[in-house]
């Protein structure tokens, strides 16, 4: 891993996504929006899975929203490494939801500890 490394992955929730999510949550969502839970999911789903992935341990996610995702237009979460503090097994990353136009949906930061995750650190 090195600074500038990124991930990424588009996703387009659906109106069924939403009601699953009400139904599992208990809370009614606003209709024709993606949930905030959705996108912070794409975050956890790239840092855990790609970058850094499987074995780092997710310590802290700061989010801004910006703008309401609509439903059903591909959203593109991503995240890139901005930082490395070996000696603390620490990876700073920074974090975006963007629509398909590039319209920014919400950014943000996130801190991994990845002293598990193989060869995070050669």
């Amino acid at each position: 891993m090195k600074p500038g490394d990124l991930a990424e992955r588009t996703r387009r929730f659906t109106a069924k996504d939403v009601e699953a999510l009400s139904r599992l949550t208990g809370a009614p969502l606003r209709t024709g929006l993606v949930a905030e839970p959705f996108i912070h999911a794409m975050f956890s789903d790239l840092l855990g899975m790609d970058l850094p992935g499987q074995g780092a341990n997710y310590l802290k996610q700061e989010i801004r929203f910006l703008a309401p995702a609509p439903l059903g237009e591909p959203l593109t979460a991503r995240v890139e490494i901005t930082r490395l503090r070996p000696d603390k097994h620490l990876v700073d990353l920074a974090t975006t939801c963007r629509t398909e136009d590039g319209s920014l949906i919400a950014d943000g930061r996130a801190l991994i500890y990845a002293k598990d995750v193989s060869g995070a650190f050669d």
